[in-house]
């Protein structure tokens, strides 16, 4: 469950380390807290192109090679299926400091971006600083044993709410010909913290 994040105020202020990600700069200001939220049935046009459909196609092929499970049941639009999941479904590539490719629409309202927003953030940036490390190591044990389905950590969304997420499964987006493109995460259970610092 997404929980009560979209039942809060209209605006909140952008946590610093959210500061300059991306040619569109976050500002110093208030964000409004409704850009992010997303249609369950309209794809986003970036989503359509024929080689961003090849980029999530791998994400459920690699899904159900390593772990023996579908990550959406059959669809006429596997796209679709993947963008409108019941859960969060989140990748990135391979870059020196990988970026997300992908957030569906349940993790785009959790993290409280829009997707234009999460496809150009570093990956690492969705964890708090001092709990890098921890996201580092995960990423290095999912990079050995392919796929790890009993992940929990602390993420922080765009306005800076804090979240725990639990029995997340997190894999790595492998090929036919076993090269790896990115690693992903699904997860559906999340639950909110207060605020660093707070009780």
């Amino acid at each position: 469950m997404i929980g009560t994040s979209a039942d809060h105020a209209a605006t909140k202020e952008v946590p610093a380390a959210w500061a300059g990600i991306g040619p569109a700069r976050w500002s110093a200001g208030p964000v409004p807290a409704m850009t992010w939220r997303m249609s369950a049935t309209t794809l986003p046009s970036s989503l359509t192109t024929l080689s961003m459909r090849a980029r999530l196609a791998l994400i459920a092929a690699s899904h159900r090679r390593l772990t023996g499970r579908p990550l959406v049941p059959p669809a006429r639009d596997p796209v679709q299926a993947l963008w409108a999941a019941p859960r969060a479904i989140i990748a990135h590539g391979i870059e020196p400091d990988p970026i997300f490719f992908f957030g569906n629409r349940f993790a785009l309202e959790r993290f409280e971006m829009t997707l234009e927003a999460f496809t150009k953030m570093p990956s690492r940036l969705s964890a708090e600083p001092m709990l890098r490390e921890e996201r580092q190591a995960l990423l290095d044990r999912v990079t050995r044993d392919r796929f790890i389905d009993d992940y929990s950590g602390i993420r922080i969304s765009a306005t800076g709410r804090r979240f725990r997420i639990e029995r997340a499964t997190v894999w790595n987006l492998i090929d036919e010909g076993g090269a790896i493109h990115g690693q992903a995460a699904a997860f559906d259970r999340t639950i909110d913290l207060p605020e660093a610092g707070g009780v």
